[in-house]
Formats: structure tokens, C-alpha cells, sequence
């Protein structure tokens, strides 16, 4: 067994696992605090998630991939995760998130719409103003006071992100368009893609704990809908669209 402490999401979680892997993949988030939440990891979880990504890829008509089960572990430790956090008020969501003068956008968008390319073009439009908080799997604290989003190990194929967080802006929906145009929308009209885009935990207890997440998040986040093209006008656009 293999044993680390990590401060993520200003959360201290002990993880004690079957293999080294997932510590390696942690460790810019190491830490010597007592732990808020401890994660278990036993083989039978990692099997768990061999099956689940095997049965994802057939669906796409994909060959089984050559994962090892070190990975396979990695992946289990981001769903425990994933499933406990909730209670303290926090989520994992599906997007990539930029900050721009201290505060964060969070971009996110059904699979193959260009959430990372977005991201992208507000780098080269802001260059160093722009800072990558997470690309793929943010944490978001959900207060009275409004959303902090946290960067994650979990920053996508690329490993783009950081460890460092601020407070929320703004979500903004993509959408492909020919021409830039940013809106804001209603917590009705975006909370179908919000539910679709946060981890939804298996059990009733913790999903009941995740809707009342999501309607906080409605609540205390302005939210936009950008359709927009692959050009750098569009961060050009979005950032205008949201800055207030």
C-alpha cells in the first residue's frame, strides 16, 4: 500500500492506495495537514473502474485501451473523491477554467465543442493576464458568499492548470457558431447542461446534496451562453460579454 496527504479544494485528503501512481500524479497538492477525508482504494475499486471505461469505449466503438492499473487507480481515487466532497459544500465540474484579473470563467460545453480551445484563445488574447486554473475537472466551493473554483490534479490530457484558486465570474455554455455572440441566460436555461457537466454521486443521499449544490450555483454565478467560432475575436467577445 502507498499512503500521501493532498490540500485540494482547501480540503486535506488522505489517499491510501494499491499503487504509487496515483501519489505521483497528486504531487504538486502534497501536504502534512490532518486529513478532512480519507480515501481507500482496494482492488475491487480498480476493477470497477477497468469495467466502467471498457463498457465507455465499446459504446464509441473503440478497442479496450491500454490502461495499467495503476491509471485505472487514478481515475477510481478522482471518483472517490468525487462522491464525498459534496457534503462540504464542494463539486467536480466538467470544464475548463481561465482567470483573467483575479477572477475565473469557466467554460464548458458538450464533448468536441472546444472548451480547451476556448481556453486557449483567451491566453494568446490576454497572454500573461490569463492564467489557467484547471482544464478539465475544477473543484467549485459553493458558499453564501458566492463560488470559489479550484484547480485539481485532474487538469485533462495535457495537464494544463494550476494549483491555485478564484472566485467565480461566470459560467459560459459553448456553442459553434459562424459568428461570436455572447447572451446571458436563466438558471432554467442552463441547468440541464449543468447537471449534465457536474460528477452526480451514486447514491440518493449525495445526489440529493449535489442538486442543492446546483441551484446554489444558479444562484450566486452570472450565466451566459456563447456561440462562438475557433478566432480570437471569440475570447474577444466572451471576455466583454461577462466582465460586468
Amino acid at each position: 500500500m502507498f499512503y500521501g496527504k493532498y490540500k485540494i479544494a482547501d480540503l486535506i485528503i488522505e489517499i491510501n492506495s494499491v499503487y504509487r501512481d496515483v501519489h505521483t500524479y497528486c504531487i504538486d497538492y502534497s501536504s502534512d495537514e490532518d486529513p478532512d477525508i480519507t480515501v481507500n482504494i482496494t482492488e475491487h475499486d480498480i476493477a470497477f473502474e477497468k469495467k466502467v471505461t471498457e463498457r465507455e469505449f465499446r459504446f464509441e466503438g473503440l478497442s479496450s485501451p491500454d490502461f495499467s492499473d495503476g491509471e485505472y487507480e487514478i481515475t477510481a481515487v478522482y471518483r472517490s473523491i468525487a462522491e464525498k466532497i459534496n457534503a462540504l459544500g464542494r463539486i467536480v465540474f466538467h470544464g475548463s477554467v481561465v482567470a483573467v484579473d483575479g477572477e475565473a470563467y469557466l467554460f464548458t460545453a458538450k464533448s468536441g465543442t472546444g472548451k480547451s480551445t476556448h481556453t486557449r484563445l483567451w491566453r494568446e488574447y490576454f497572454g500573461d493576464k490569463a492564467v489557467m486554473i484547471n482544464d478539465d475537472k475544477p473543484i467549485l466551493y459553493i458558499t453564501d458568499n458566492g463560488v470559489i473554483v479550484y484547480g485539481t490534479p485532474y487538469n485533462g490530457k495535457h495537464r494544463i492548470g494550476n494549483n491555485i484558486s478564484a472566485p467565480l465570474k461566470a459560467i459560459c455554455i459553448l456553442e459553434r457558431g459562424e459568428n461570436n455572440k455572447i447572451v446571458k441566460i436563466t438558471k432554467s436555461q442552463a441547468y440541464a447542461m449543468l447537471l449534465q457537466q457536474v460528477y452526480r454521486p451514486q447514491n440518493k443521499t449525495g445526489m440529493a446534496s449535489t442538486l442543492k449544490l446546483i441551484d446554489k450555483l444558479a444562484e450566486k454565478t452570472e450565466l451566459y451562453c456563447l456561440e462562438c467560432n475557433m478566432d480570437i475575436s471569440a475570447a474577444e467577445t466572451a471576455y466583454n460579454g461577462m466582465k460586468g
